[in-house]
């Protein structure tokens, strides 16, 4: 249905609608306006470091835009838009839109991240923890733009991350390299994620809550039927309400063939969340690297609108039917996981996905 092209991009802001429009218009002067405006599938990638911000834009147009807010515990992608202009991440907590859910405010956009790691919950840290809990919990820190570059089809951005303790001891430095990619009808963001451990070992003990995370706009969540309630590592229990399933009709379709709801749990090489927003159909997918640890790797996806790839979780995410992950990284040294997101207009067929997957890990 689709072909995969061999250049791509993306990166967007966190501000208003309005206000992200012009921004994206302002950013395009000199050459690369005109490149933009006669590339279609231009991928531009602006650094706005005062305002915790780098913008991707494709042809001009907004993306996504990778931002670091001082609301939020880590750097994230928001929000993410397919080619076509519609936007598949949820809203809250950085725009809320009418009719969302507003439970797990630390799900925003797409993020990398992980439960419990030397004790300490990175992956449930937001500003609504109690302030007598907040030991508990770690911070993914930004720390610089190593590098960006735009071209036709393709940009990249390179950043450096520390996780921290509540106290602000870096435990982990984080570089990741994105590359955005665009193509006609596609969008694909590939996050290159090295952690190193620094002078202590560190230990990512078995936590469902991990590590490729996306939270998808409200009409791609499965249409909830009753009302539900999850529990952290910390014993902490949010409840996610029923609500009205009018427009909702997101549907989970892994690489092994499970769907729905039965995708949680299950190991597989991708999968892909299939719906349509405001009428207009979209496919996103999230494909696993046969390098990466773990692989094919869990996954934690939920119906209400959790979209998450986690190879650390096994027993967690098997009801203690595998053994305990418990991961361990010697002081000095580095582990890297390598994902895509593929972000598709129209309804992707399973030989879609596998055309995208082939072509990313050969």
């Amino acid at each position: 249905m689709i072909d995969r092209r061999p250049t791509l991009s993306l990166a967007l802001p966190l501000v208003l609608a309005t206000l992200l429009g012009a921004g994206a218009c302002a950013s395009a002067s000199g050459t690369t306006a005109m490149q933009a405006s006669s590339d279609p599938n231009y991928v531009e990638v602006v650094p706005r470091e005062t305002d915790r911000r780098v913008d991707v834009l494709v042809g001009g147009k907004p993306f996504t835009s990778y931002v670091w807010p001082t609301t939020l515990k880590k750097p994230v992608l928001f929000p993410l838009r397919a080619a076509n202009g519609v936007v598949v991440t949820r809203g809250y907590p950085l725009e809320p839109r009418p009719g969302e859910r507003v439970d797990h405010p630390h799900h925003a956009g797409l993020w990398f991240n992980y439960g419990d790691v030397n004790g300490l919950d990175f992956w449930n840290n937001s500003d609504a923890i109690p302030a007598g809990q907040r030991s508990k919990y770690g911070t993914i820190v930004h720390r610089s733009v190593r590098s960006v570059k735009s071209g036709s089809g393709e940009g990249v951005l390179e950043t450096t991350e520390e996780w921290v303790t509540p106290d602000n001891t870096p435990i982990l430095r984080e570089e990741t390299r994105y590359v955005f990619r665009a193509s006609p009808g596609a969008r694909t963001i590939d996050r290159i994620t090295t952690l190193t451990a620094l002078d202590k070992e560190v230990v990512f003990t078995d936590n469902k809550e991990g590590v490729l995370g996306l939270r998808v706009a409200r009409s791609l969540e499965h249409p909830s039927l009753q009302p539900e309630k999850f529990t952290d590592a910390q014993g902490n229990v949010t409840p996610v309400a029923k609500l009205d399933t009018a427009g909702v009709h997101g549907h989970y379709l892994s690489s092994e063939g499970k769907q729905g709801d039965d995708v949680w749990g299950t190991r597989g090489k991708w999968t892909v969340l299939h719906g349509d927003v405001g009428g207009t159909p979209v496919s996103v997918a999230i494909l696993d690297h046969p390098k990466n640890w773990g692989y094919p790797t869990f996954w934690h996806a939920r119906g209400y609108g959790l979209f998450a790839a986690n190879p650390l979780g096994q027993k967690s995410l098997t009801n203690g039917k595998a053994e305990a992950t418990d991961y361990k990284l010697a002081p000095k040294t580095s582990v890297t996981f390598r994902h895509e997101v593929v972000i598709l207009d129209g309804t992707a067929t399973p030989a879609d996905i596998t055309k995208y997957y082939t072509a990313w890990v050969r």
